[in-house]
């Protein structure tokens, strides 16, 4: 094969193909407002669910115009270990088992974890 006929074609790294008779699909633009006052504009196809929000570049959520901000889904309060541990004994038994290792302790039968300090 003569080294001469592939020389400037870039073969592989371009198409030869033409965007001549492909449509794009049809598309709708959805416009959302920052608290900041930034216009966010996004093109949807009509066919898709536009998001009521979007994260805008300022970090802050954007509602679509014309709308309102939906409310946050109410979501249980964070569990501490405290109401772990709650779950798993009483108050009582929590305070028999304090007084048990204190006396051990107190005793010298227990070492106290004096690297931790």
């Amino acid at each position: 094969m003569n080294s001469r006929s592939l020389r400037g074609t870039r073969l592989g790294s371009l198409s030869m193909e033409t965007d001549d008779g492909v449509l794009a699909a049809p598309r709708q633009e959805a416009k959302y407002d920052c608290p900041n006052k930034h216009i966010i504009i996004l093109p949807f196809s009509v066919e898709a669910d536009v998001p009521l929000v979007w994260e805008c570049r300022c970090g802050e959520t954007a509602v679509l115009r014309d709308h309102e901000k939906p409310e946050g889904k109410p979501g249980k309060p964070q569990r501490t270990h405290w109401d772990m541990l709650l779950e798993r004994r009483s108050e009582e038994e929590l305070q028999e088992l304090l007084d048990k290792r204190l006396e051990l302790l107190r005793a010298g039968k227990l070492h106290s974890n004096r690297h931790f300090l």
